[in-house]
């Protein structure tokens, strides 16, 4: 087996804020190779972000140290257990391994990875929301108008324009649903129950994801819980299944993304493990190519939601995949029948 991987930078069509980070007009990542001796070729992509310590920098030095030898298509399992004895952590660099390890397994079995891991995808039914990062009132307002074929925004918040932001997006959507994401954006129950009491006067607006930071304790979590006028989604606050116990107290529902899992093989555990504790469940991702969206779409028959922009947040997708048709995602028209369903544009990593 061959590891390869280089760095790559995905230039954003809107300059991207959240309410703990400033705006941003590129998101780099890390695109994997790995060849067998067969002819076999699988390929992974990671997305750090600093929120999890990782970056560019970090996912590289853990790929530095993987043996390719202790990766095999015939065994993803254990080839994960090899990837942990290198780190307990680096889970978007693993991330990166695991997607290309199923892409070779399913190419071998000339199947794609969602019928290879048993869930099949049913076309024309998976719709994902379109998010607008914070900015300016007006400036969110023309996301909103640029947005009209979505037919489910996302909005970011957490910040003191919050009440303005919203208006402005109503202004250009008044009746679209609308899901809020927080990014940890309130410090203290008080402060999110009011915070949400006001957003829930809306009345078109799903759920809430991630009000407060993850540290915040199970008590105050399980507080607003409790109270909130509206369903909570836990993202940074839910990783991986064995997470599920505490995470069930706290929330009514999770956003699993693939770079907090290491990967399909850990996302799928996340969300069986959501549903069985009767959670709502939502894949999510970050500023990604069509290898990571493509990748979580692949779990989305366990999912009541869908939040899978990344691709077409951004102008230089290297890749092809699923396809994002006003909101409909979609695998008819990808030309590769197998593995992850992902094409290179040009010729992958050898750009």
């Amino acid at each position: 087996m061959k590891l390869t991987f280089r760095p790559v930078e995905l230039h954003l069509a809107h300059t991207w804020t959240l309410s703990r980070t400033s705006g941003a007009n590129v998101s780099k990542g890390v695109l994997v190779e790995l060849a067998s001796a067969d002819g076999t070729v699988g390929v992974g992509e990671a997305a750090p972000t600093s929120r999890y310590r990782e970056t560019i920098e970090t996912v590289q030095a853990f790929l530095r140290k993987v043996d390719a030898r202790g990766l095999s298509f015939n065994d993803v399992e254990g080839s994960m257990a090899y990837l942990d004895t290198i780190s307990p952590h680096d889970m978007s660099a693993k991330c990166a391994v695991n997607l290309a390890l199923l892409d070779g397994a399913a190419k071998r079995a000339k199947r794609p990875i969602y019928d290879f891991i048993g869930l099949g995808f049913h076309e024309n039914q998976h719709v994902s929301s379109f998010t607008i990062g914070i900015d300016k009132p007006d400036v969110m307002r023309g996301k909103a108008v640029e947005a009209e074929a979505f037919p489910v925004l996302k909005i970011k918040v957490g910040v003191a324009d919050d009440k303005a932001n919203l208006k402005a997006v109503r202004e250009a959507a008044p009746t679209k649903p609308l899901r809020v994401d927080a990014n940890e954006g309130w410090k203290t129950k008080e402060q999110a129950l009011e915070a949400i009491g006001w957003l829930a006067q809306d009345g078109n607006i799903q759920f809430i994801e991630q009000p407060m930071p993850a540290s915040i304790s199970t008590r105050d979590w399980a507080w607003l819980k409790e109270r909130s006028p509206l369903p909570i989604f836990g993202d940074e606050s839910y990783h991986l299944a064995n997470d599920i116990a505490q995470t069930a107290e706290c929330f009514h529902g999770v956003n699993v993304k693939l770079v907090k899992t290491g990967g399909i093989t850990g996302g799928l555990a996340a969300l069986q493990a959501a549903k069985k504790a009767g959670l709502k469940t939502m894949i999510g991702c970050m500023i990604e190519t069509s290898i990571l969206i493509s990748a979580a779409a692949h779990l989305a028959e366990l999912c009541d939601y869908l939040d899978l922009d990344g691709n077409v947040l951004i102008t230089d997708d290297p890749y092809l995949g699923v396809a994002n048709n006003r909101g409909v995602l979609s695998f008819a028209a990808a030309p590769e029948k197998s593995g992850l369903r992902v094409t290179a544009r040009a010729t992958g990593l050898a750009d």
